[in-house]
């Protein structure tokens, strides 16, 4: 029996995420479970960055229980601020965006870089999400490329964009996205946490950092801790672990492929699950002209 959709239309990721899963968004919609005449009533996503499956799958599917978890620490809270107190938090981006807009080039460069170290003292300190979630936000709106990067001390450390009339608080989106979360559980901890709500019933969408394709597309700075092969082995375990609880997985990556043929790091690795490839527009490199059509994997257990 297929799954009720609901809304089509609904929320949408409230900050820019490298890796964000916009534009292959419908390539992963056709691997959904209730696409495929599987009925779910729980969803987990384990890697959350952005969230754009995360909403995609709220706006249209009836779930009566979600899971998701990050081990970016200033993510979460500002996930958890959306939805637990949505409307202190768009009275202060309101502000900031006001002062923001109002301001010329000098003022405006004053105030970001102002933002940015209140923002990692705060990350230091542990404390205040509110203040830490509108400067999230904030800084994620004005920095350059929407790039969150932090350095080997965990600070951000990406600089201003040029933007002339960014939106910084979109009052509907956050809204809605604020009741959209209200049934939805809010971890920061490692993906492994999530084996204690994943069961049968369960859609499990897992989208790691990617596999580096060279040494200059090697970003995986979320966090000050990178993900190598060796946890990119520990993960495809832990897939077929929920796999065997009879879970529907979906997980996305990289393809080695794209530079040597005879790579098959991850054929092995998922050779008991269903593998596609699929086109994407990326950076393959550090400069724009590197951007094009490469492949990214989508692998499934179904």
């Amino acid at each position: 029996m297929r799954y009720k959709k609901i809304d089509e239309d609904g929320a949408r990721p409230f900050v820019k995420w490298a890796g964000g899963k916009g534009q292959i968004l419908e390539e992963i919609r056709r691997k959904y479970p209730a696409e495929l005449g599987k009925k779910i009533t729980k969803y987990a996503e384990p890697f959350v960055g952005g969230g754009a499956v995360l909403f995609d799958v709220l706006n249209k599917y009836a779930i009566s229980e979600a899971y998701i978890s990050d081990i970016n620490r200033e993510l979460i809270i500002a996930y958890t601020t959306i939805r637990d107190n949505v409307e202190e938090l768009i009275r202060i981006l309101n502000n900031i965006e006001q002062k923001y807009i109002s301001a010329d080039e000098e003022k405006r460069k004053i105030l970001y870089y102002a933002s940015r170290d209140r923002f990692n003292s705060l990350k230091l300190k542990h404390d205040n999400g509110i203040e830490i979630s509108s400067l999230f936000i904030f800084l994620n709106k004005t920095c350059f490329n929407g790039l969150y990067r932090v350095n080997y001390s965990g600070l951000f450390n990406v600089p201003q964009g040029s933007y002339k009339n960014p939106l910084i608080c979109d009052k509907e989106n956050l809204r809605i996205i604020s009741g959209k979360l209200k049934r939805v559980e809010i971890i920061c901890e490692d993906y492994q946490l999530s084996r204690q709500f994943i069961d049968n019933k369960t859609f499990a969408y897992f989208d790691p950092p990617y596999r580096p394709l060279s040494i200059t597309s090697s970003f995986t700075a979320y966090t000050k801790d990178g993900f190598s092969d060796k946890e990119q082995v520990e993960l495809a375990k832990f897939i077929d672990e929920m796999s065997y609880r009879g879970a529907c997985v979906v997980a996305s990556n990289s393809d080695p492929k794209n530079l040597n043929s005879d790579d098959n790091f991850f054929d092995k690795l998922y050779q008991n699950h269903s593998i596609f490839r699929i086109s994407a527009t990326r950076a393959i490199n550090a400069v724009s002209s590197g951007r094009g059509q490469i492949k990214e994997l989508l692998i499934t257990n179904y």
